[in-house]
C-alpha cells in the first residue's frame, strides 16, 4: 500500500509512532526495520548500530542507534524478544535502511517473546493510514 507516495507493504506490522516495522517470518522469528517515512525523516545515515545478538528487546525501547548528519537517534523496537541476528550489511553500508528500508535495509531478526501482546499494539493494512497521515502532517511531509 502507498500512503501519500510512501510505501507500507501490507504483510508488515507497524509501530507508526516510532516509524518501525516487524515481519513475522516462516521460522517464527521477526525481522525489524525502519519505515519509509522514518528513513525519510532521518535523512542521510552515517552509522547504524543495532543491538547485538543476545540482547533483550522491549517494545518501544531501543533496538538500534543511528547517527545522522546533525544528531544521534534511538530506533525503537516494534516487538519484545531476543536479537538472534544483526544485518551484516550495516557494518559496511550504514545507509542501507535509507536505500532499501523494506528489503536489504532491515536491522535485526528477533526471537519474539510476546508476539500476541505486541500485535495488540502494532498496526497493519488500512489501520495504519490515519496514524501515518497524522505523522506526515506533524512533520510537514509533502506527498511524494
Amino acid at each position: 500500500m502507498k500512503i501519500r507516495g510512501y510505501d507500507f507493504p501490507d504483510e508488515l506490522w507497524y509501530l507508526p509512532e516510532w516509524d518501525t516495522w516487524a515481519r513475522l517470518d516462516a521460522d517464527g522469528c521477526v525481522t525489524v526495520g525502519i519505515t519509509s517515512i522514518g528513513v525519510h525523516l532521518s535523512g542521510e545515515m552515517y552509522m547504524c548500530r543495532p543491538k547485538s545478538v543476545g540482547s533483550e528487546l522491549e517494545q518501544a525501547r531501543s533496538v538500534a542507534v543511528v547517527e545522522l548528519a546533525k544528531s544521534v537517534v534511538s530506533v525503537k523496537s516494534p516487538v519484545h524478544g531476543v536479537v538472534v541476528q544483526v544485518n551484516p550489511l550495516l557494518e559496511d553500508k550504514p545507509d542501507m535502511p535509507f536505500r532499501d528500508p523494506y528489503g536489504e535495509g532491515w536491522l535485526v531478526r528477533v526471537k519474539p517473546s510476546k508476539w500476541d501482546d505486541d500485535c495488540k499494539v502494532l498496526q497493519r493494512g488500512d489501520d495504519i493510514r490515519s496514524d501515518v497521515e497524522q505523522r506526515m502532517y506533524l512533520y510537514k511531509l509533502e506527498e511524494r
